[in-house]
Parts: structure tokens; sequence; C-alpha cells
């Protein structure tokens, strides 16, 4: 493993901004490989499980490809893990979209329906209201950075795990933190410099946690 370009296994279970997420970390120095490989993402220094579209869809089809699993492992290990948009809300327990299918669990809460009396989807740039300013994945990026959100459902969840929210026009989660468990509700491969320097600094944590390993 290159310690210049450490090995990033974007999940590839067939639905989802995956060729766009593969291409952003590339661009800031990973190695970053589009895998449906568990024996690649065993080995991979960090993890990115991107995601669009239907929760419920989603969590079928990681299911059918068998990269459950192989996520649930590395986050488990405590490798750096990304989880992008829909890709973030499956690591909650359960989403108001697809009641019935449960998610990954890894994260406390239920994914909800945005407010009524709003526009949905939340299809704009908006700025992020940091809530915790030594998060990793957030180095550099002080209150009021734009990001691009495309999504009618958000995660509620204990507020010590909220990173940051953004007004719309009420506090919407935008960035969760567990250890090094990070996940996004906008795209950072869609949001120019401020998404360019979101992906620097997961990438910074994976080549941070190789040096402790």
């Amino acid at each position: 493993m290159n310690g210049d370009r450490p090995l990033v296994a974007v999940l590839d279970y067939g639905i989802g901004n995956l060729r766009s997420a593969q291409k952003a970390l590339e661009r800031v120095g990973a190695d970053a490989r589009l895998t449906a490989d568990a024996g690649l993402i065993a080995d991979a220094a960090g993890v990115v499980l991107p995601g669009v579209g239907h929760f419920g869809t989603c969590m079928d089809q990681l299911r059918a490809t068998g990269l459950e699993q192989p996520a649930l492992d590395a986050i488990e290990s405590g490798r750096p893990f990304l989880g992008i948009c829909v890709g973030m809300q499956m690591l909650f327990e359960a989403s108001e979209e697809a009641p019935g299918v449960p998610g990954m669990g890894v994260m406390p809460g239920t994914v909800r329906l945005l407010p009524d009396g709003i526009v949905r989807p939340q299809m704009q740039w908006n700025r992020l209201d940091v809530q915790r300013p030594g998060c990793p994945l957030l180095a550099g990026l002080t209150d009021g950075a734009w990001m691009y959100f495309v999504h009618s459902y958000a995660p509620d969840t204990d507020d010590s795990f909220v990173a940051a929210t953004c007004d719309y026009p009420t506090p919407i989660t935008a960035v969760t933190e567990r250890g090094r468990l990070w996940a996004t509700q906008f795209h950072p491969e869609k949001s120019g410099d401020a998404g360019k320097r979101l992906a620097q600094n997961f990438l910074a944590a994976v080549r941070a946690d190789q040096c402790r390993r």
C-alpha cells in the first residue's frame, strides 16, 4: 500500500454517485477504487459509502451485493469511514422513507422527512453551521462554508453526534461524527472548494490512521 496515495475503497453496490465520489478522492491524492471485493475493502485504509435515491432501494442493494458486512467490519475496525448523502442515512437505524427496512444501525436515530411547509427536496447550496469545531473532517471549514444538498430526508439523532447543521429553515443535520466514522448529508464531490477541502481532510485522517497502525 502506497502511503502517499492510500487505498480508499468506494463501495460499488450499483447505486449512487459512485464514480464522482471516487474521482473526487483521486483528485486529492487517494488511490480510490470502486469495488465490491470484500478482500480489497478489508485491505483499504479508508472506506466510503456514497448513495443517492431511495433509502430502501439502497439498503436492499447493499445487502444483495453482500457489501453490508464488509462495511460494518470496516467501521468496527476503526478505520476512517465516510457516508455521503443516502450513504449517511444508511448508517442509521431506520428511515421514514422505507418503514420496515432496517438501516445498518451503527448510528443511533431515525432518518425523518423534512418538515412540512418547506420545499422538498432541498436542492440547493446551503451554509454549514459548525457544531463541533474540533471535528477533523471539518478542519479549515468555518461557519458559513457552502455545500450542495439534494435530499428530502435527514437524520434525527443525539446532538452529541452532530458535527454540523444547516438551516432549512430549522436546523437539519448536515455532518455526523462518531470516532472515525463520519457522514455528510450534502455531496462533497459537488461542493466546489469547500467539498474538496473536506475530501482532503478525510484523506488526512486516513493517512494519520495508517501512521497509528
